[in-house]
């Protein structure tokens, strides 16, 4: 096995021709990108990640939930692959990077990998995971989450977007129900790039932010019933008002995040008025909560704190909250000595560096629990993300997807 110099670096511009060429499937017209998992225009830039892969002489596969593997082959195949990727789905207002960095970055180091007729010791599997934004199909990550065997196949393939769609016939609609078993492709690590979607690598002048953990997250689905009535007619002390009881869910929600800081989130990202009308007084509401910290124990007291406002905010409004947590990710804690291997490969490459956590969730957090995994993170402009503004320089992009070669390079080895 050889050591490859730093000298060794990506082509910089045919990464970026990449992301502005896919960005063409479900562009927008402020220069952002709408690709829902499994609908048409997600097809488009699946059938070109799979020719570009093909071209750079991968193996493609596709498992049942329609995640793609392209592998390179190396010099002993008898070893699993060092993965890495991210995925090419987006928000329906979302932007170029967000996922679709990590996964042509992994592309890039392949074909990177080729044009210097390197081989390495262990084979080279480069992903598109389905379904990480949850925006069509909830929950978000769900193809590496069922991979990590947190979900079965079948509970996967039966869920159902708003318009009564499952994933299952989704992916039959746009001919990617692969054959493969999911969680059949085993890895001997993973590592995925991925812009920061925060402000600090910005703020702090960071080219590269070496990710040790991810936040632990619980989403919540709450329904609020009062009782409708006229909004002329209903004295005020008589009514049973679900809106303003969601806003004191929506306060309280705050307070205790703000409480439990720095390091807590906690956000209402949807509430629906059921049959809303101007002159009725809502009686009935169902929302949405999301909490996170990269603590479990802050987590937990979050939770505690949320469900006892929640108790009393119910009987002083006279209505009835129901209050379900749907999905708990716990704290992510990424493999210290891949992390390691990361900030080797950032001061190697002479790279401006901090450690950081995740606040987002990522496939890499899911892949944490049944394989060595680590993140890379680059800035985006002003920490904007899920959002037809977000931005990352060509620069930082290269800096990430040159980490993310190296890194996988000191995993993988180079055969002799």
């Amino acid at each position: 096995m050889t050591q490859i110099s730093t000298n060794l670096q990506i082509d910089s511009a045919r990464l970026w021709d990449t992301i502005h060429e896919t960005a063409k499937f479900g562009a927008t017209p402020k220069g952002g990108v709408r690709r829902l998992t499994l609908g048409p225009e997600d097809k488009q830039v699946r059938d070109w990640f799979r020719d570009a892969c093909e071209d750079a002489g991968l193996e493609v596969h596709v498992d049942a939930l329609g995640s793609m593997f392209g592998l390179r082959r190396g010099r002993d195949m008898s070893k699993p692959p060092v993965g890495l990727g991210s995925h090419l789905d987006t928000q329906p207002t979302g932007g170029k990077f967000d996922g679709v960095l990590g996964t042509l970055a992994a592309l890039e180091v392949v074909r990177t990998l080729n044009d210097a007729g390197i081989e390495t010791e262990t084979p080279i599997c480069i992903v598109n995971w389905t379904n990480e934004e949850g925006s069509r199909f909830a929950p978000a990550t769900m193809a590496s989450a069922a991979y990590a065997g947190d979900y079965t196949t079948d509970d996967i393939l039966g869920r159902k977007d708003l318009a009564g769609i499952s994933v299952g016939e989704a992916l039959d609609s746009i001919g990617y129900r692969g054959e493969e078993a999911v969680g059949v492709r085993k890895f001997g690590a993973f590592v995925e790039l991925h812009i920061e979607q925060g402000p600090l690598l910005e703020a702090e002048n960071k080219t590269i932010g070496v990710v040790d953990r991810g936040q632990g997250i619980i989403w919540y689905d709450g329904k609020i019933t009062g009782f409708e009535s006229h909004a002329g007619t209903t004295p005020m002390p008589l009514r049973r008002d679900a809106l303003a009881t969601l806003s004191e869910v929506v306060l309280a929600v705050e307070r205790i995040a703000r409480a439990h800081g720095p390091n807590a989130v906690g956000t209402v990202g949807e509430a629906v008025i059921a049959a809303p009308s101007r002159n009725v007084i809502p009686g009935e509401i169902a929302f949405t909560v999301d909490i996170r910290s990269p603590d479990s124990e802050t987590l937990d007291a979050i939770d505690r704190d949320l469900r006892r406002a929640i108790a009393e905010i119910g009987p002083k409004r006279r209505a009835d909250i129901a209050f379900d947590a749907i999905w708990k990710k716990p704290p992510t804690v990424f493999d210290p000595k891949l992390v390691d291997a990361v900030e080797n490969a950032t001061k190697a490459l002479g790279y401006s560096h901090r450690r950081i956590t995740s606040g987002a969730g990522h496939d890499a957090c899911n892949l944490a629990n049944v394989v060595p995994s680590a993140m890379v993170f680059v800035p985006c402009k002003d920490g904007v993300s899920h959002n037809e503004l977000e931005d990352a320089t060509q620069l930082d992009c290269t800096a990430g997807a040159n980490v993310l070669m190296h890194t996988v390079l000191a995993i993988a080895g180079v055969a002799t």
